[in-house]
């Protein structure tokens, strides 16, 4: 027969918060599962509990989420990355490098500028032969979605979403394409089905799944969902939770997150401190990124 414990509080952390009974070989105490602040000795001393442990709970349970929320994905992922000069490449990255077909790599514009002077027209990653027009180019990405690469699946929705390589424009279909992609692990579908419920595109608009996507990948370290959920947190008024997100975007190198700081700055809602953090974060990050040929990069294409 179930004993069950008169309802009182417990006077330590080894003692079950209801009954007050101490932990040992014979009471083995269990963790309240949500927030771990207190001990039981039973599911029914559990029970009892909960409406005086409720308030106490669930504000815990917040409070942990933003520790992990804020705490992690402050350093961008591997795929922000050259796999050929190993810089993390200029955000956005998809203007400031060139996506290979063959082997779903993104290759900066630097990297790619060098390849280019050495006579190499093949990807300077793989050496595969470029595709002569968009069908050969799709069927490359077809060959790799076949393989269920996340990159690639990812990568073809991206072109349903905009209509190209010859495809039909179907937001629905590269929807689903983002979240076969996201189960299977790309962080990328993850930031675009945020972007999708945020303006409803293919999906019925919904800020609560959006901002479910974002922060999953934020704590990846992208620095765009990041400052998607700053802008979203200022949306809602809650302007310290924003300056804390595109703090760290910012940090990144994101230009606009660091602009975003200096309204709120000039509006009165950010510290001189807060902005010159921002500033001298940002400027790290760009220096990380630098590198001759890139500079080199950016003057030819902008003159071509």
């Amino acid at each position: 027969m179930m004993m069950r414990c008169v309802p009182c509080e417990g006077d330590g952390a080894e003692a079950c918060a209801n009954c007050g009974k101490l932990g040992s070989d014979a009471v083995k105490l269990k963790n309240c599962t949500a927030c771990r602040l207190v001990k039981y000795c039973g599911v029914d001393c559990q029970r009892a509990h909960r409406k005086l442990h409720k308030k106490a709970c669930k504000q815990r349970v917040a409070e942990l989420k933003d520790e992990q929320l804020y705490g992690q994905g402050h350093e961008r992922p591997e795929g922000d990355f050259c796999p050929i000069c190993s810089l993390p490449i200029p955000l956005r990255t998809d203007e400031n490098s060139f996506f290979m077909a063959c082997c779903m790599k993104q290759i900066c514009c630097g990297c790619h500028l060098a390849a280019q002077k050495r006579g190499m027209r093949d990807c300077a990653f793989c050496r595969a032969p470029s595709p002569d027009d968009d069908a050969d180019a799709l069927a490359m990405i077809q060959t790799r979605v076949a393989k269920k690469d996340p990159v690639a699946i990812h990568s073809l929705g991206r072109k349903y979403y905009h209509g190209r390589l010859g495809l039909q424009k179907d937001m629905r279909r590269a929807v689903k394409l983002w979240e076969e992609a996201a189960e299977l692990g790309s962080i990328e579908s993850l930031f675009d089905l945020g972007n999708a419920y945020v303006f409803g595109n293919g999906v019925q608009e919904d800020e609560a799944k959006a901002v479910e996507f974002l922060a999953k990948e934020a704590m990846q370290g992208h620095a765009g969902s990041r400052h998607n959920l700053g802008y979203i947190e200022a949306q809602r008024g809650n302007n310290d939770r924003a300056l804390r997100h595109l703090l760290i975007s910012a940090k990144m190198g994101d230009n606009i997150s660091v602009e975003n700081i200096k309204n709120y700055f000039m509006a009165g809602l950010a510290t001189k401190e807060q902005y010159a953090e921002a500033l001298n974060g940002y400027q790290d990050a760009v220096e990380e990124m630098m590198s001759h040929d890139r500079e080199e990069a950016k003057n030819a294409y902008e003159l071509g």
